[in-house]
């Protein structure tokens, strides 16, 4: 005779109830065994009984799935630790900086003692000897930057002098050549003021020798 149909319902025996779930969970747990087996399927069965009893089957893949999820979070949750305490270090060292700023400008220092303030004294002293040290420095680089482009403009005036003298020069000597200054260029000779020689006039010979004597300017 075949199995007749059972009403799916809870059962109200617990006894029967107890054992109808050890029989179904081990079917249960047999099945998905055959399932990844058979089919190389990946599967996961998590079983709770009434009591609260945990039954569970994995097959390899999963259990490794799991076993990396879990890592995972376990660097996840170490590398927030770890971030959290950064970010409360450089809270501490961000709040230190802030007050050592004002402790420099002189604010918030009614609550130091003489050794803390001592220690600032002694740094305050070594900053001013440092900027001091660096001013000189800056005004020495500037004097020497200045005296040097002092001698290159100096150089520069004489090489310019130098040109305007050459091309004054140059000029000279074109206006001793030209034409206008032919007379200057003759022989030297003594004239009167009011003569000069007739030859002068021009290079005709239209005159006698007896008449090539001087004319008298009117």
């Amino acid at each position: 005779m075949g199995r007749g149909k059972i009403e799916i319902k809870r059962i109200e025996n617990t006894t029967n109830r107890q054992v109808t779930f050890c029989k179904r969970r081990n079917g249960l747990l047999k099945k998905a065994y055959e399932l990844s087996v058979l089919c190389d399927a990946e599967v996961a069965l998590v079983v709770f009984s009434s009591r609260g009893r945990l039954y569970e089957y994995a097959n390899n893949r999963y259990k490794k799935a799991c076993a990396a999820s879990s890592n995972a979070e376990s660097v996840s949750e170490a590398n927030t630790q770890f971030y959290q305490q950064e970010s409360s270090k450089l809270r501490r060292q961000i709040r230190d900086i802030q007050n050592l700023n004002r402790h420099i400008l002189g604010e918030a220092i009614s609550s130091l003692s003489i050794k803390e303030l001592k220690n600032l004294e002694g740094r305050l002293e070594k900053g001013l000897s440092r900027v001091r040290s660096r001013k000189h420095e800056t005004l020495f680089a500037d004097v020497e930057f200045m005296q040097k482009r002092e001698i290159e403009l100096q150089n520069h005036n004489n090489y310019l002098r130098a040109k305007i003298a050459e091309h004054e020069r140059a000029e000279q000597q074109q206006q001793d050549l030209m034409p206008g200054t032919l007379c200057e260029s003759l022989p030297s000779q003594s004239y009167d003021r009011n003569f000069f020689p007739v030859n002068l006039l021009g290079s005709d010979h239209e005159y006698s020798r007896q008449d090539q004597t001087a004319l008298q300017l009117v």
